[in-house]
């Protein structure tokens, strides 16, 4: 891919949330509906059936569902990433070949996750998907899930070839970050996967970042992209610690996804229960959910003043 093409990955993309209805069955209106408030926050694009979208946790069919709304609503305005991992390779190519079919910008996967695999398992279920598909590709790197760590030469071997354009890395080293770009040079994509992390990771090479948390603070993930741009470290570093006082509430609850789509829920946009074994919220986490949406609303609006949304 050419240098100049790669500028439309670059920035804030959100790691978007599933979409059910009552009976937890994807709701394409839902999904549509959630697509357009993150196309209105000021965010680069979309990570679409990842961690935070459940991916892992729903058919193939149901996957394609997903992407094929999120495309209709906001495929001509957002870059969207689609996560095609799944533990069997013919499906991983199949849904390669969905996302292609339907226009989408990149696809992204991690390794298969239940079978401890070897590292030439990897790279053979991971080149699979990079050959059935003209989209580019883009590494997820998250080992504390998957158990795998990806070498230094698996990386390098993936990183020579055209289509394989970034990773998302979601380990926690930044050290580690810094280390995938070095190695693979300026002009190869590196997201920033830990969110409490934003500011280490773009400050030590990350080209942007893809995280969950930003679904209910994306204006606020976007206004610290622009400090960092800007070189106000300073007021990057206020802000990062403000975001991580936020993230550190949504995980005290038995579900972060569960916390997240009910403060979505009170903004009017309505995503259904986490699936199983996902937990949801209990009602008595209802009130003290309600604050935190305030304070986020509230810094939200503090930044927004003072900080051009930025796409």
């Amino acid at each position: 891919m050419k240098v100049e093409d790669l500028s439309k990955f670059r920035g804030v993309f959100v790691a978007m949330y599933s979409a059910y209805n009552e009976a937890g069955e994807i709701c394409e209106e839902r999904v549509k509906k959630l697509a357009r408030y993150y196309a209105s926050s000021g965010v680069k694009g979309l990570y679409v059936g990842g961690s935070s979208g459940e991916g892992i946790l729903q058919t193939v069919g149901e996957r394609k569902k997903v992407l094929k709304a999120v495309l209709e609503e906001v495929g001509q305005e957002l870059t969207i990433i689609v996560h095609i991992g799944a533990n069997s390779t013919r499906e991983s190519v199949e849904l390669a070949g969905h996302a292609e079919k339907l226009g989408a910008h990149a696809i992204s996967a991690v390794p298969a996750i239940y079978y401890r695999l070897s590292e030439s398992s990897v790279e053979k279920h991971w080149q699979e998907m990079i050959d059935s598909s003209s989209l580019p590709f883009i590494i997820y790197n998250i080992p504390q899930t998957t158990g795998f760590h990806l070498t230094e030469p698996l990386f390098r071997r993936m990183a020579e070839q055209e289509k394989v354009i970034g990773i998302k890395m979601s380990g926690e080293s930044v050290f580690e970050l810094q280390q995938f770009k070095v190695n693979a040079g300026k002009d190869f994509l590196v997201y920033n996967g830990p969110d409490e992390q934003f500011l280490g990771g773009r400050t030590m090479g990350a080209d942007g970042g893809i995280g969950g948390t930003y679904g209910v603070m994306p204006e606020l993930f976007c206004a610290l992209n622009k400090l960092i741009t800007e070189n106000k470290l300073n007021d990057a570093q206020r802000l990062q610690f403000e975001i991580n006082r936020i993230i550190k509430r949504l995980l005290s609850y038995p579900s972060l996804y569960g916390a997240c789509k009910y403060i979505l829920l009170l903004r009017g946009i309505n995503t259904g229960e986490p699936r199983l074994p996902l937990l949801p919220v209990s009602v008595s986490d209802h009130q003290s959910l309600s604050e935190l949406n305030n304070e986020i609303v509230d810094l939200t609006k503090k930044y927004l003043i003072t900080i051009e949304k930025v796409r």
